[in-house]
């Protein structure tokens, strides 16, 4: 990606795209504590990973968006 800024509506598509891994990553978090199924917590684990990475992709853009 060059130095241009993102158009509006692609930084209102990353809002929305930040605040739907942000919730999903809590979810899987909340719901690490009550699951005991191994299988299942692996899957949660892996959840919690990739979001990570996801989210701290999706901050990288944040110079490029627009606050006008």
């Amino acid at each position: 990606m060059g130095q241009e800024d993102l158009a509006f509506h692609e930084t209102m598509d990353l809002h929305e795209l930040l605040n739907l891994k942000t919730v999903a990553l809590l979810k899987a978090k909340m719901m690490q504590g009550i699951v005991f199924d191994q299988d299942l917590r692996a899957m949660l684990d892996k959840s919690v990973q990739i979001s990570i990475m996801d989210i701290k992709q999706l901050q990288r853009l944040y110079p490029y968006t627009k606050t006008q």
